[in-house]
């Protein structure tokens, strides 16, 4: 049975090759899936993908994610910096995670330096946008098979 590995988008990537192209690009939520997905099959791993733009969903689907998911990939986006709850959902549930993200946090505004995630996650990609994601992945995916 292929490993089983959980996506997560946070709030406001839905809009993504809407929302300030100057900082995250053109590229969609859709077209990132797209080739999350395509990584996956290629890896025979199993991707399960989800977004929201609420904290407490999010929360929650972590917290069923344990014995589910062998490692979880997550753009916790604004909420890096902000929710103590889905750093201890992902403490909590014990699941090897990478966290991404498309900027450079380090390099943009002051209070975007500071993640509440990174503590709790094997590591941390950020800055290369779209490839974040598929650096992520590969990184996920060795924790899954591990």
């Amino acid at each position: 049975m292929a490993a089983k590995i959980l996506v997560i988008h946070g709030p406001n990537l839905n809009l993504l090759g809407k929302r300030e192209p100057d900082i995250y690009g053109n590229i969609t939520i859709d077209e990132i899936n797209k080739k999350l997905k395509a990584l996956a099959k290629k890896k025979n791993v199993t991707l399960d993908v989800f977004q929201s733009n609420h904290e407490g969903e999010i929360v929650d689907k972590i917290g069923k994610a344990k014995n589910k998911y062998k490692s979880l990939l997550i753009n916790p986006a604004a909420y890096t910096h902000t929710s103590v709850a889905i750093r201890d959902a992902i403490m909590a549930t014990g699941i090897p995670t990478i966290e991404v993200h498309l900027s450079n946090i380090y390099s943009r505004e002051d209070f975007r330096h500071t993640s509440l995630v990174a503590s709790v996650a094997k590591g941390q990609i950020s800055g290369f946008g779209i490839d974040s994601y598929i650096y992520g992945l590969e990184a996920a995916i060795k924790l899954a098979k591990t």
